[in-house]
């Protein structure tokens, strides 16, 4: 299949396909006479591959050392798995962060909702913010 089918069955456009191909999560494509590139079924897998990857919070470095063990003839398994699990500690961490920043919006919002815009002055700016540390 051309570039272009190859995008719309993936979802990609054709830039991200060639990106892909440049950062070697694809296999370069064949060229016909024409010079066009030609992709095969195992084209669409890789994208799907990777999109997977991305969904799960991997980077396309990460995603490009699975590859690289899979074509090195290893199963990457192992690796996924360790992958997936420092994913999981750093969006627990994330998660933990922003209930912390959601715990100060909200006294923030109640601090808003008690004090008088008149009561600000120049030099606190807004003292929602200014008297808050």
């Amino acid at each position: 299949m051309l570039i272009g089918e190859l995008a719309q069955q993936t979802g990609l456009t054709s830039q991200t396909i060639r990106f892909y191909e440049r950062q070697g999560l694809l296999h370069p494509a064949a060229r016909g006479a024409n010079g066009y590139r030609s992709y095969d079924d195992s084209a669409a897998a890789r994208i799907r591959f990777v999109r997977a990857g991305q969904a799960a919070g991997l980077s396309l470095v990460q995603i490009r050392g699975i590859v690289d063990l899979r074509e090195h003839g290893q199963a990457p398994c192992t690796h996924v798995a360790r992958l997936v699990e420092d994913e999981l500690v750093e969006v627990r961490r994330r998660i933990a962060d922003l209930e912390v920043l959601q715990t100060e919006l909200e006294q923030l919002r109640e601090r808003s909702r008690r004090l008088d815009p008149a009561d600000c002055t120049d030099i606190e700016v807004c003292h929602i913010l200014a008297g808050h540390d």
